[in-house]
């Protein structure tokens, strides 16, 4: 039975939906998208060639470049907007047929855990909704299995509210790292024990600080989903946690986990207008809008120097990957980055 639903906090259109035995047997449905134009299987695979087969873009911040590096000091795995998708798209699926799993990519991320010595693994938001496995379990089994991967943090999407305040904190039970949204003000809800500003990560004395920003929820998650959750200006929280990461937690390295969009005409605030309005973010990974970034964005922010933004499109099918290697001095890097096509044989 095909099943066209919409929900509350976005639209959505789902398909089949299985019972769990059906799901162990192989029943999937398909994640649902928003603006995204329907791309084959063989097109998407072509467009991603030549960095998912392992090549690398070298991104040099500050102008800074290094003749053979050696081993990255640090990589930075990440997803956005998984939507619940746990089995890989069936191979009879208009799109992305046969890719994605979350299997196949915790598989991918324990390969580069044994290859590397430091990896910050994030997500940018919208775990939740799309599949029959948020219908069954509400996101508890993404947490858990999220947990189990080592994930370091992620963002608040819309569709975390997609069961209200108190079925988001039901399934956040599960989860074992930060739930970031610095712009939320979920003080008195039930989500106020486990969602926070910010993070901070530490290696070899290099600090990164980690924070989120949630879209605003006025017309976008419906009142009754939202509860007392108060959103506030994204550009303004992300100044004042810029300066705190700096100037008192000392981070060396700044991540915006950002479920504001990757762009949008008009004054509605986005990864674009954040990064050109935000001096001191290194890097902005993004979702929301189901972006299909091959690579990074340099945007020049107010102090000149530059913002990269990345966004892996949705339904993990793609896991995005950035090296990062440091001076002596512990702060001019260089950046390569590539992406791996969950489900490919080169992956």
């Amino acid at each position: 039975m095909e099943l066209q639903r919409k929900s509350r906090s976005g639209c959505f259109n789902a398909g089949p939906v299985c019972g769990l035995l059906q799901i162990e047997k192989g029943c999937r449905t398909s994640a649902g998208r928003e603006n995204q134009k329907m791309i084959s299987r063989k097109e998407f695979l072509r467009k991603s060639a030549v960095l998912a087969a392992g090549s690398t873009l070298p991104l040099w911040l500050n102008g800074v470049s290094t003749k053979n590096p050696g081993p990255p000091d640090l990589t930075i795995l990440y997803t956005n907007d998984t939507h619940a998708r746990l089995d890989p798209f069936p191979e009879n699926s208009l799109e992305f047929s046969g890719l994605g799993g979350i299997a196949r990519r915790s598989s991918l991320v324990k390969k580069i855990r044994s290859e590397v010595d430091h990896v910050l693994l994030v997500d940018a938001g919208d775990v939740f909704q799309g599949t029959s496995w948020f219908d069954l379990y509400g996101g508890s089994v993404d947490f858990e299995l999220m947990t189990e991967m080592k994930y370091d943090a992620m963002a608040v999407g819309n569709h975390e509210f997609d069961r209200g305040p108190d079925g988001f904190a039901e399934a956040a039970r599960k989860a074992g790292f930060p739930i970031l949204a610095a712009n939320y003000k979920v003080r008195n809800t039930p989500m106020n024990p486990y969602v926070q500003r910010f993070t901070t990560k530490e290696y070899k004395g290099f600090r990164v600080g980690i924070f989120g920003l949630g879209i605003p929820l006025e017309g976008v998650v419906a009142p009754e989903l939202r509860g007392d959750v108060i959103s506030r200006r994204p550009e303004a929280w992300a100044n004042g946690m810029v300066r705190s990461l700096r100037e008192v937690h000392n981070c060396d390295f700044v991540i915006c986990l950002s479920h504001l969009g990757y762009h949008y005409k008009g004054s509605r605030m986005d990864d674009l207008k954040l990064a050109r309005n935000v001096t001191g973010i290194d890097l902005i990974i993004g979702a929301h809008t189901h972006t299909f970034l091959d690579n990074p964005v340099y945007i020049t922010n107010p102090s000149g120097k530059h913002t990269l933004i990345t966004q892996m499109g949705h339904s993990g099918v793609r896991l995005g990957r950035l090296d990062l290697y440091l001076d002596s001095a512990i702060h001019a890097f260089e950046i390569k980055s590539k992406y791996y096509v969950v489900g490919r044989s080169e992956a």
